[in-house]
């Protein structure tokens, strides 16, 4: 058995989303951008074409689109299947951290769309004080 170090785990180990280098809170930015987390929850309702991914999310560019999925891929959340069909297809869909991510996106997403009236109000609210 090896000896342990008796100042503690190497950073290379250490996983805390508050800390800098940490792999963790690279993939938490990668996921909290805007088009990454509503492509994630788009490929929780199954498996999407880029065409129709980019339809179901209204005011993404192609680019961007292309560059989020880019990255939601690097980062272990999905898969791009390339189909041989003529003319070919490629399929995006989620693996199994991009599904449980997916999974706890949608309970926020669900929490801000039934919160709409509260935050409307909030947001009323504030520019009448600030007015």
């Amino acid at each position: 058995m090896p000896a342990q170090d008796p100042a503690g785990p190497t950073q290379e180990f250490v996983t805390d989303v508050f800390a800098r280098g940490c792999a963790s809170r690279a993939a938490f930015e990668d996921v909290t951008s805007k088009w990454a987390s509503l492509a994630l929850l788009a490929l929780g309702e199954g498996r999407y074409r880029f065409n129709a991914l980019r339809r179901r999310i209204d005011g993404v560019s192609e680019r961007m689109l292309s560059q989020t999925l880019q990255t939601l891929e690097r980062d272990g959340m999905l898969t791009r299947e390339v189909l041989t069909a003529i003319p070919p297809r490629v399929e995006y869909s989620l693996t199994p951290l991009g599904t449980r991510v997916a999974e706890q996106l949608r309970g926020l997403a669900d929490l801000l769309e039934a919160s709409v009236p509260e935050v409307q109000t909030a947001r009323d609210s504030h520019e009448r004080d600030r007015g």
